[in-house]
């Protein structure tokens, strides 16, 4: 069988640091889809501009989704033209695009599995991502009755878009910054085979966060406060699993 990667990428006012990347991403010579999430009128004017004269499609939200329901909405355009596979990757320069050789080498050897990028920090991680992490990371060991996600931050992955698109048609998980946590663990209730791969995480000097303190964290509570919820009615079928000794 023959497979059909893209690469996904959610925008939000990024346009700057993204004409840097954008050439780099079709270096690679697969397909560029970039869903922009209701920036701000200027950006969003430059993103389109680029994708004229780079030739990648742009998809537009009218208003701001999050970068979850922009990431869904790159996955089903990507689906919709014939595509298999969807590497996400963001739009604020922090993965390694080096490494990109490696997660789709990774997919082709498990074109089933959904292939995931596990973040080797430097000293430069700020000390509250680091114990937001653990503590994340911490929870979905509890939520997933399983060691199988060593890391369900990461935004750099390959999606496998008929197994993956349908999960998120039936449990709609968060839009914003719960998508990437909320995704990984709807996969592994589900079966989906994923696999880790190692990946430098890169700070950029002229870096721009979206991240906003009260309210993404209220975000990620009430998204952790559903998975144990959904853990807990399916806590038969998890412990049949760990009995048969399944992930």
């Amino acid at each position: 069988m023959t497979y059909r990667y893209a690469i996904v990428v959610p925008h939000y006012n990024h346009a700057a640091l993204f004409e840097k990347l954008a050439p780099r991403l079709l270096d690679t010579g697969l397909p560029l889809i970039v869903v922009d999430d209701g920036s701000d009128a200027e950006q969003r004017q430059a993103i389109v501009a680029l994708g004229k004269n780079l030739g990648f499609h742009v998809a537009l939200h009218e208003e701001n989704q999050g970068k979850g329901g922009a990431v869904m909405t790159g996955l089903r355009v990507a689906l919709d033209r014939g595509y298999s596979h969807a590497l996400q990757v963001d739009a604020d320069g922090q993965h390694d695009l080096g490494d990109i050789g490696t997660l789709l080498a990774t997919s082709a050897e498990a074109p089933e599995a959904m292939i995931c990028g596990r973040p080797v920090f430097g000293d430069d991680i700020p000390a509250s991502r680091r114990w937001g992490r653990k503590l994340t990371n911490g929870l979905v060991v509890l939520e997933t009755w399983s060691r199988q996600v060593p890391d369900a931050m990461c935004g750099f992955r390959v999606y496998p878009l008929a197994r993956v698109v349908p999960l998120l048609d039936r449990h709609r998980p968060g839009r914003r910054m719960d998508f990437d946590v909320e995704v990984l663990v709807l996969a592994s209730w589900a079966g989906l085979p994923m696999r880790f791969v190692p990946t430098r995480v890169v700070y950029p000097e002229d870096g721009v966060s979206h991240f906003h303190y009260l309210r993404d964290n209220v975000v990620m509570t009430l998204a952790h406060t559903r998975l144990v919820i959904g853990m807990l009615l399916r806590s038969p079928m998890l412990a049949w699993r760990r009995l048969r000794g399944q992930p």
